[in-house]
């Protein structure tokens, strides 16, 4: 049997609802406010068919550049040979969260704020860089009377 290529081919699990959260869309979702300029994930829900996104962009993070009564257009960035093309793709916003990607960002910036205040308060500077994890320190183990032992090698020998 033929293979096919349509446009939901090979979606078996990329589309599967999680556990306990089969049945209608909540109502909650369509309250969400969506400005333009949020970032969003792209989700596909399969309980509603209309307004659903290719299967490419399941999983894609975008920037909603258009906002209507029952839909967001997001702009996501698709690699196309040795290029990136813009593309605006019209999703409805069941298909939509916002994402969480910059929430690490906007906790450092605060951080960093708070800290360079109460800095700047007491007269002293701070070092608000990141710094990389070095690596651990060396150290021995001993357990019980196993200490390390200090092994040489044996003096080359011959016997011509």
């Amino acid at each position: 049997m033929p293979h096919s290529f349509g446009y939901r081919a090979r979606t078996r699990h990329m589309f599967k609802r999680g556990f306990k959260e089969h049945g209608p869309v909540k109502i909650s979702t369509f309250l969400i406010n969506y400005h333009i300029g949020d970032i969003v994930d792209i989700k596909a829900n399969a309980a509603q068919q209309k307004g659903m996104p290719h299967k490419y962009y399941h999983g894609r993070t975008g920037i909603v550049y258009n906002v209507t009564p029952a839909a967001v257009g997001v702009i996501v960035y698709k690699v196309v040979g040795n290029r990136y093309i813009e593309k605006r793709v019209n999703i409805r916003v069941e298909h939509i969260r916002h994402s969480k990607c910059r929430q690490e960002f906007l906790d450092r910036v605060k951080a960093n704020h708070d800290s360079h205040a109460a800095a700047k308060e007491k007269g002293e500077r701070v070092n608000l860089r990141r710094i990389p994890r070095l690596p651990r320190e060396a150290r021995t183990i001993t357990v019980g009377d196993n200490k390390p032992q200090t092994m040489y090698p044996v003096a080359y020998e011959t016997t011509i």
